[in-house]
């Protein structure tokens, strides 16, 4: 009996645990090892997510000048046109869907007559088409002065139809020919707002084309926030470069968040030829 006593005794000694000092001395030592560590891995983590935002932002800013750079190629010839207020720059043009050449002479079919009002002629090569829910407008010889302005609806008109190769238009007598036999399918006007006070970079279109540049939009204007968190931009047109036949965008963009700030610079060749 006494042995017995004396066994479980000893596996009571054997089976106790840490006591109430052991284990705030293991809690202390484990925070200071944690700090510690902290100390040394701060840097590293921090220096990441300072790149991933930079990366982020430099993406964001290189994604929305390119779009600007990819509309810019589609603009009818001598509509671009840049204006500033109060800080904000706005970038304009007339964006085309298609074109060709329309038929000057010849003893058959139907030519385009600018010596008087005409409501249609002929497409030499591939026939045009019009997109639903487009402004749809013919343009002939833009030289975006007065008398061959779109934007004033010097040399435009609406297509009413197309029939094969025959394109119907509203009666419209044109003011000058081209040159080439040209002629340019406009969809819509595409206006970028670019406001450092707001930080937003927005793209509207599908807007009534005016002949003074907008500064704001009517409610219902299709439109889309190309970037956030800009802190500065610059947006300017030379269209004196090289020839009047060309033409040259700039823009300038700045993206701010978190204390780091990227910038990216982009110009964008147009051509003028109409």
């Amino acid at each position: 009996m006494q042995f017995r006593d004396d066994m479980l005794t000893h596996m009571m000694k054997s089976q106790r645990g840490f006591t109430l000092i052991e284990a705030i001395i293991v809690i202390a030592l484990t925070g200071i090892v944690s700090a510690m560590v902290a100390v040394f891995i701060k840097i590293p983590v921090q220096g990441y997510i300072d790149s991933a935002r930079r990366a982020e932002l430099t993406d964001i800013a290189d994604t929305a000048t390119r779009r600007i750079a990819r509309d810019l190629r589609l603009a009818l010839p001598n509509s671009v046109r840049v204006t500033q207020s109060g800080g904000v720059y706005y970038l304009e043009f007339l964006q085309t869907s298609g074109g060709g050449r329309y038929r000057a002479d010849g003893p058959a079919g139907d030519i385009l007559d600018f010596t008087g009002s005409d409501s249609s002629f002929d497409v030499l090569g591939p026939p045009v088409a019009t997109v639903a829910g487009e402004q749809n407008l013919v343009v002939v010889y833009n030289l975006g002065m007065a008398g061959a302005d779109a934007y004033s609806g010097d040399n435009s008109s609406a297509i009413t139809g197309v029939t094969g190769n025959n394109v119907q238009i509203a009666a419209k007598a044109f003011p000058f020919a081209s040159p080439a036999n040209r002629f340019q399918i406009v969809s819509y006007p595409v206006s970028y707002v670019c406001d450092p006070v707001t930080g937003k970079l927005t793209r509207y279109w599908n807007y009534s084309i005016q002949a003074a540049q907008p500064t704001s939009f009517p409610g219902g204007t299709a439109n889309s926030l190309l970037a956030g968190s800009v802190s500065g931009c610059s947006i300017s047109y030379n269209a004196l470069v090289v020839t009047q036949r060309a033409g040259l965008v700039s823009a300038w963009l700045q993206l701010t968040q978190v204390g780091e700030t990227v910038s990216i610079y982009h110009e964008v060749h147009v051509s003028n030829v109409p």
